[in-house]
């Protein structure tokens, strides 16, 4: 057994998902290697922010998005510093320090600090009432205004404003989405699929200002609503801001390491001091910059095995998909979203009565993109081909209408469960794969939902939608939570 007084010492900056997932994954690899100690600008143990918006809709409670709690970290000989952020990096002593005044020398240093929300620059931000949409301080004030206020705006018609909305109107309040483009979800749906659930949303009970850009937040000594560039205007007691986020990189900017939209990394993702690595979505990785989970999970595995002694780790960034949650409307959109090119075909079958709509985008027999909207049962099915960078012809005349139309061994539930890898993810939120659950099973005998998520930490089925059938007769842990 390795003594601690031995041990590399690694420092983690951020007590985020991407940061600790890292942790985790070194535990596993090289579990006595370094003396792990953890600083955290917030003053809660690591906890999913995906499921943020569930806990705004009342569907969860706070306790019930905790990954990590204290007691984790005290079994792993963790040191945790909660609510005190670092808030400088020497990297000639390799020492950090934080707002407290603790300083902390370092072997290694991971980067994790995440992402700041977007926050427009707008004449009345800083009045009462106006909060973004970003940690558990935010969701606390923003359920206390829902108990006192019955009116609110979301500006942000993204999945995260979307989400927002849903939830305060599952608390009971009349709520306004406003919106800079002609229709929602731009990023992650093409322009008929993002019509579909306006459609929806708005049978829902939500109201939208779509195509409009918010000039100012009206009121004097509270937040009264909204006056948009066109004239129109949004009367509200909250407005919550949900436009983006940009990456937050200003620690490793005021250190000299090399930043552009985010820091950057390379594919064993150390940034450009070979002492300090960097996770999540405050990384830049082969130009790009991250926000959705699926790939903040591989870069906790490559990081965690180059921290672990392994060379060769690489990352990758993965396909990407997004699912909205919000309970009764399904969608699902993965790759590209429109042809690129005259290589590029389109392949669309809509039933508009039924509120049914699919795209798919085809280069060289591959497949590219998918946007499904209200019928999403092939959601996993399409993501697998896009990750395998499938052949379709033989089933291409018949690929839109799913995966029981393919010939490829359809299964009832509509996807074939005993044929996905091993690797194949069935919690999204977690970033749980079909073998660590099946591994789990047998190694310790589960029999019940319940036992599975407590010991692999699934929750859900992502991409979506839940698998319902059985592994070998072993039940799923990725039923909705």
């Amino acid at each position: 057994m390795v003594h601690l007084s031995t041990r590399r010492r690694l420092v983690v900056i951020g007590n985020g998902m991407a940061g600790m997932r890292t942790v985790e994954e070194l535990l596993t690899r090289a579990p006595v290697r370094f003396a792990v100690t953890v600083f955290g600008e917030e003053p809660h143990p690591n906890y999913n922010r995906i499921l943020l918006s569930s806990v705004l809709a009342g569907e969860k409670a706070l306790e019930d998005i905790v990954i990590n709690p204290r007691s984790w970290y005290e079994e792993h000989n963790i040191v945790l510093h909660t609510d005190d952020p670092v808030i400088a990096i020497d990297r000639a002593i390799k020492t950090v320090r934080s707002a407290s005044g603790r300083v902390v020398p370092y072997d290694a240093l991971l980067i994790a600090t995440g992402s700041r929300p977007l926050m427009p620059p707008l004449l009345g931000l800083d009045l009462p009432g106006v909060v973004r949409f970003r940690d558990i301080a935010d969701v606390e004030t923003i359920l206390e205004a829902a108990g006192t206020w019955k009116r609110a705006a979301v500006i942000g018609g993204g999945l995260l404003g979307l989400e927002a909305a849903w939830g305060l109107k599952r608390r009971g309040m009349e709520v306004a989405v406003v919106h800079l483009m002609p229709t929602l979800m731009e990023r992650q749906l093409d322009a008929e699929a993002g019509t579909l659930l306006q459609r929806d949303l708005t049978e829902r009970g939500l109201h939208f200002f779509t195509h409009a850009q918010t000039e100012s937040i009206t009121g004097t000594t509270r937040a009264e609503g909204l006056r948009l560039a066109d004239g129109r205007t949004v009367s509200a007691d909250l407005v919550v801001v949900a436009i983006g986020i940009r990456p937050n990189v200003a620690l490793a900017k005021d250190c000299g390491l090399v930043v552009n939209r985010g820091i950057v990394v390379g594919d064993d993702m150390t940034t450009s001091d070979p002492a300090i690595h960097a996770v999540g979505e405050c990384v830049e990785h082969a130009g790009q910059v991250f926000g959705l989970v699926a790939p903040l999970w591989e870069q906790a595995k490559v990081c965690a095995a180059r921290l672990a002694g392994d060379t060769e780790a690489a990352y990758v960034a993965p396909p990407l998909s997004t699912k909205l949650k919000i309970t009764g409307i399904d969608m699902f959109s993965a790759g590209q979203l429109g042809a690129a090119g005259p290589e590029d075909a389109e392949v669309v079958f809509r039933d508009a009565t039924k509120g049914i709509y699919r795209k798919l985008v085809i280069r060289d027999d591959r497949l590219v993109g998918a946007v499904l909207y209200g019928v999403v049962e092939d959601s996993g099915w399409y993501f697998d081909l896009m990750g395998g960078e499938t052949d379709i012809a033989p089933f291409r005349d018949r690929i839109i209408f799913g995966h029981a139309f393919a010939d490829l061994q359809p299964a009832a539930s509509g996807i074939d469960v005993a044929a996905m890898a091993e690797t194949a993810q069935v919690c999204g939120c977690n970033g749980v794969a079909k073998g660590t659950i099946v591994a789990a099973i047998r190694a310790k005998g589960l029999t019940t939902v319940e036992a599975v998520r407590a010991h692999t930490k699934a929750k859900r089925r992502f991409p979506p939608p839940c698998v319902r059938a059985p592994i070998w007769g072993i039940p799923r842990c990725a039923r909705r939570s």
